[in-house]
């Protein structure tokens, strides 16, 4: 294609010289052929085979000969001499031969050029990859110079960009690092800013910048944070700041101050020290405020005093203090002047303390001064030291004495019920007439608590055990071991019971003894029952003479109604004419006369079989004079009363209501065989 380009320019030349003379034209020469070969093998080096750039050589020649042809043509019609076109064919051949060495030495010195292009590359390459510490690329094989340049040309190009890139980012990390590291007074990352970082350096780097950003962040929230409490703290203790750095630390703005390890150190021992004082200033206003309090009892001061003081001290501050402080000493100059009244309002805690802590009468009187009547400053001392060391052992076990106060409210709540269950409950008629289940809410009560006690004792048995562990001595309630004091108190209770149930059974036996000797008196019930045939469970029956000598020789003898108080027996003639109580119904006498008349038939029926065996047993102290009621034949007989059911079908039933006589009252009766 070169040699086509070039033939056509020399037809081109040829023809812009017409007016010249025409010249015979030769055929292209050896030595032009030599060029174009030459010339094709500069452009097909190491691409096409010899045989290509042979038929490439031919088709050059050819087409110069062909243009040869045609300059000929050209100049035959414009008449050149013949001379003259040997010249111009001279100067075609010069002309093609001096540009095929031109274009030669263009081509040989592209290629140097690709040579040291391709060495410069190489060179630089190298010291990229060592730059930025890659390794050095394998060219590959069957390249051409062209490709070969390009490649090498690309890579290093890329590698100029990989440096200009990791050059940025260090800037930039070292940036941040450099403020990061003003900030928080660290060192710089150990990294030399003219170097080219690799990926692992680049990589530690962001991470050491993320760790100085997260320390950062986190001193910045605990130096905020310490600053607060730092100003809160400060305001209530009134208090300054006075030193530099403490002006710095609250005064300052936040983003000057420097987040040091020292500086977070010193924040945290100036907090420290503050909070020190605070809650020395805390407990002191506290101690000042209950000693007021105390003295404020002891000397009777009026409520609108105390508010107005609460008022202005109810804060822990600096100025509180001193105002607690100014009020502590003019009221401890007002308990010197009034120290009778105060000893006497102490005394009254101590005695409450004691109360509280269960001391025993002997714990009590070992402080002799209680009792002491020098009213004198050294008396008040000993009060106070004594009522300071109660308060002291009080709060020190107050769990403990609240959990047996606990029991000792339960306990005494419990006992209330169960007087309550067998006294008033059981004797007051109006029980029946209350609204809202009263008896059965107390039934309840007394029922939990009976099962909530043994678990509470059991509760506080193991805190006793645990705190005699501790203490290496027993813990006492009112003097004794508190295990031996609950169990004084159930045997106490148990005691009180079963004198209880004797006394209920002594009074029945008594009962039973008025019944035997004057008769039963009956007594109108709290509401008629309605007109109806008794039922036999809601009937006493009182056993006839004849039935007691007909059936088994022991008869149950049952009176259920109450006697009237003692008075001089009546004569054996008297004994079924008896005036009737003030007060009675027609039909509660003529049941009263009914009764009566069986029991003098009864006991005109005992006189009348002497050789039945009877017992009538009695414990009253009038058994003498009913005795001396009886015929003589009689005195010396015994009458015997069974204490189970009757065999026989009952006769002469009783009307009356009234609970029968108890195993203890039978067994009274028939003491007598």
């Amino acid at each position: 294609m070169a040699a086509t380009h070039l033939f056509d320019w020399a037809v081109s030349w040829f023809e812009s010289s017409a007016n010249q003379k025409a010249r015979t034209v030769p055929t292209a020469d050896v030595s032009l052929s030599a060029g174009l070969q030459q010339l094709l093998s500069l452009y097909s080096a190491n691409q096409e085979s010899e045989a290509f750039r042979e038929i490439h050589a031919a088709e050059s020649v050819s087409s110069l000969n062909k243009a040869l042809c045609q300059l000929k043509d050209i100049w035959e019609e414009i008449g050149i001499p013949e001379d003259q076109r040997f010249q111009r064919t001279d100067a075609v051949h010069m002309h093609i031969k001096n540009l095929l060495d031109m274009m030669i030495a263009e081509e040989e010195g592209l290629k140097k050029r690709l040579l040291i292009s391709i060495e410069a590359c190489r060179e630089e390459m190298i010291a990229l990859c060592d730059e930025l510490q890659l390794p050095v690329c394998q060219e590959e094989d069957a390249l051409t110079m062209l490709q070969l340049e390009k490649d090498l040309r690309t890579q290093v190009k890329a590698m100029l960009n990989e440096k200009g890139v990791r050059q940025s980012e260090l800037k930039n990390l070292i940036q941040v690092d450099q403020d990061l590291c003003d900030i928080l007074c660290e060192d710089l990352f150990p990294i030399h800013p003219e170097q080219i970082p690799s990926h692992q350096q680049l990589e530690n780097y962001r991470r050491h910048i993320a760790t100085l950003s997260q320390e950062k962040e986190h001193r910045h929230t605990e130096f905020m944070e310490m600053k607060r409490r730092i100003t809160a703290l400060m305001e209530d203790l009134e208090q300054p700041p006075d030193s530099t750095f403490e002006k710095d630390a609250v005064c300052e703005d936040e983003e000057a101050f420097c987040l040091s390890v020292e500086n977070i150190n010193s924040l945290k021992v100036l907090l420290g020290q503050l909070e020190t004082r605070k809650a020395e200033t805390d407990a002191q206003c506290v101690s000042i405020r209950g000693r007021i309090e105390e003295l404020w009892r002891m000397l009777e001061i009026p409520d609108e005093q105390r508010e107005s003081l609460i008022h202005q001290t109810h804060t822990s501050t600096k100025s509180s203090l001193n105002t607690l402080q100014a009020e502590l000493q003019c009221l401890e100059d007002m308990k010197k002047k009034n120290i009778e009244r105060v000893i006497r309002s102490i005394r009254s805690e101590i005695g409450k303390f004691w109360e509280k802590c269960y001391y025993s009468p002997e714990q009590r009187q070992a402080f002799t001064s209680y009792n002491s009547g020098d009213m004198d400053e050294d008396l008040l001392r000993e009060h106070e030291h004594e009522l300071e060391h109660l308060k002291l052992d009080y709060n020190e076990h107050k769990e403990l004495y609240d959990a047996v106060s606990t029991w000792s409210t339960n306990w005494t709540l419990y006992q209330e019920l169960e007087a309550n269950k067998n006294h008033k409950k059981a004797t007051d008629p109006s029980r029946f007439n209350n609204r809202g289940g009263n008896l059965l809410k107390e039934e309840k009560q007394r029922v939990d608590l009976q099962k909530s006690l043994p678990k509470l004792e059991k509760s506080l048995k193991a805190q006793i055990d645990q705190w005699e562990g501790v203490y290496g001595k027993e813990f006492r309630v009112n003097g004794q071991p508190f295990l031996q004091y609950v169990e004084d108190q159930w045997n106490q209770h148990r005691m009180e019971k079963e004198r209880e149930k004797q006394e209920r059974q002594m009074k029945k036996v008594k009962q039973t003894e008025e019944d035997l000797l004057y008769g039963t008196v009956l007594r109108t019930p709290t509401k008629r029952r309605l007109a109806a045939t008794p039922t036999p469970g809601k009937t006493r029956k009182l056993i006839s003479t004849s039935s007691m000598c007909s059936s088994t020789p022991n008869t149950t003898l049952r009176s259920i109604c109450s006697s009237p108080s003692l008075r001089p027996p009546l004569s054996s003639s008297k004994l079924g004419q008896r005036t009737p109580a003030r007060g009675r119904t027609p039909r509660g006498l003529e049941r009263n006369k009914e009764n009566m008349s069986q029991l003098s038939g009864a006991l005109r029926t005992m006189a009348a079989s002497p050789n039945r065996n009877y017992s009538i047993t009695s414990v009253a102290s009038s058994y003498s004079e009913f005795a001396r009621l009886l015929p003589p034949d009689l005195r010396v007989q015994k009458l015997t009363v069974q204490t189970s059911p009757p065999t026989g079908p009952p006769q002469h039933h009783f009307c009356c209501k009234r609970a029968s006589i108890s195993s203890p009252v039978n067994a009274a009766l028939s003491g007598g065989k």
